[in-house]
């Protein structure tokens, strides 16, 4: 993913506190994919020395977010699932690449590759989102809450 980040994802990295916090990067944000980066900090580190691995699921959850919300509704996780294959190492910076399954009515499906820089896979993430409400405040046509 070589292209920019939409102006939406934009506007929405800078109220990524959480994030931003985290040390993780927006490289690439468009409709249904996103691409962050996060560099495992001492911070990080579980009682094993290896990144904890909610820290992980944080980036994937904040990348597939970048996905989902590139339309005027406001899309949030609903459910995941996460399968960890390797540790994240101190130093290393984890690489979280996203992909639309797919999206109808208030739901959608993302897929989540986490690997290191050099590619090694760390963790698979499926995420389940819901639309709560467009960016106007009004709820979505479907007359659901």
């Amino acid at each position: 993913m070589n292209e920019p980040v939409s102006s939406r994802a934009n506007a929405m990295w800078r109220a990524d506190h959480a994030s931003r916090g985290l040390g993780m990067r927006l490289e690439a944000a468009g409709p249904g994919h996103a691409r962050l980066t996060m560099p495992v900090t001492e911070a990080m580190a579980n009682g094993h020395g290896i990144c904890h691995g909610g820290f992980i699921f944080t980036l994937a959850d904040s990348a597939m977010a970048f996905a989902a919300n590139h339309q005027s509704d406001i899309d949030v996780l609903q459910h995941a699932s996460v399968t960890f294959i390797r540790p994240g190492r101190i130093g290393e910076t984890l690489v979280a690449e996203v992909a639309e399954r797919m999206r109808g009515g208030r739901s959608g499906i993302y897929d989540v590759r986490v690997t290191t820089k050099d590619g090694a896979l760390v963790a698979e993430f499926r995420g389940h989102t819901r639309t709560l409400r467009n960016r106007q405040g009004t709820q979505p046509t479907d007359g659901e809450t």
